[in-house]
């Protein structure tokens, strides 16, 4: 039985069918059809029903999918036991936030394909918070402080906020000058986050309220220097438009809280070489030295919904 019949298959459960496991996988769809038809034929059972309105797993094909990926991973595991971590080789895809990604993620992705010249990297830039296993991706990249969950993670750096408004916003509606006064004030969110601040070395937590969300920090930059709210945005993503005036950082007293930037994957508490190698370089980009201890649950320190994730 052909591990790479194995894998595409997995690929073809989770993604939901041939053409979106196809491109996943970097392959056309007449491969990864030959691909199953020659384990089905192995098998002798049909583990994909087919129709005009797509593809679905049959029955057989559900109890297989868990038989095939722990294979996979078996297999993984084996083949990273005899592999130094210098010769990494296969794909990673990875969800990196759309808003700082190309400034501070690409340069440390490319040099992770400059290190190693065997490993497919295939990245994906969007603000929205992936499912890392119904997408398909090996980690996701978040910034701020994550929801509790079942994922695992590392933190590979800092990230500073700063909250701010346009001068025409502060002469119309005035700057709050407390933590309690933003709820009377216009906030731009991208859902029902909570804003977290630090007063005196306390920890101050606020839920603003505001008509104009969007699920990108460049989108809520853009309404800021519109004049239609407050905004509580990293400090890279806010800096310039600060230095020319067009921003004014409000509540000095009151800083936001840091938040971190964290490597997050859903394959157990031991990675493979390829995540942990990313999770290095990351931290080395952004300053920070490699955890020895490696990663930790996300539930050990992760809590509270943030502004930017």
């Amino acid at each position: 039985m052909d591990i790479e019949e194995l894998r595409t298959f997995v690929e073809i459960a989770d993604a939901g069918g041939i053409s979106p496991a196809a491109l996943r996988l970097g392959v056309s769809k007449s491969i990864v059809s030959r691909r199953l038809l020659r384990l089905e034929t192995e098998l002798g059972v049909q583990l994909l029903s087919r129709s005009t309105r797509g593809a679905a797993l049959t029955e057989a094909g559900a109890t297989f999918r868990g038989h095939a990926l722990r294979a996979c991973v078996e297999i993984d595991i084996a083949r990273e036991a005899t592999q130094p971590t210098e010769h990494l080789r296969g794909r990673l895809r990875i969800a990196a936030p759309y808003s700082l990604g190309p400034t501070h993620i690409a340069p440390a992705l490319a040099e992770m394909a400059r290190r190693h010249p065997q490993l497919q990297i295939h990245a994906s830039y969007s603000d929205h918070v992936v499912d890392l296993i119904g997408e398909g991706f090996d980690c996701a990249i978040r910034l701020g402080v994550l929801p509790d969950s079942n994922l695992v993670a590392r933190r590979i750096g800092s990230v500073r906020g700063t909250l701010v408004a346009s001068p025409a916003y502060i002469a119309a509606r005035g700057a709050p000058e407390t933590p309690g006064e933003l709820l009377v004030h216009e906030a731009l969110m991208k859902g029902t986050e909570c804003w977290q601040f630090v007063d005196g070395g306390q920890p101050v937590a606020i839920r603003p309220q505001g008509r104009f969300k969007a699920d990108s920090g460049a989108a809520l930059v853009a309404a800021a220097l519109a004049g239609l709210g407050i905004a509580c945005l990293p400090d890279c993503l806010v800096r310039a438009q600060i230095d020319a005036g067009a921003l004014v950082p409000l509540m000095p007293r009151y800083p936001v809280a840091p938040a971190g930037a964290y490597v997050v994957h859903s394959m157990g508490r031991h990675p493979p070489s390829k995540i942990r190698v990313l999770a290095d370089l990351l931290a080395e980009y952004l300053g920070q030295a490699p955890a020895g201890a490696g990663m930790a649950k996300s539930a050990a320190e992760l809590v509270v919904e943030r502004c930017y994730r």
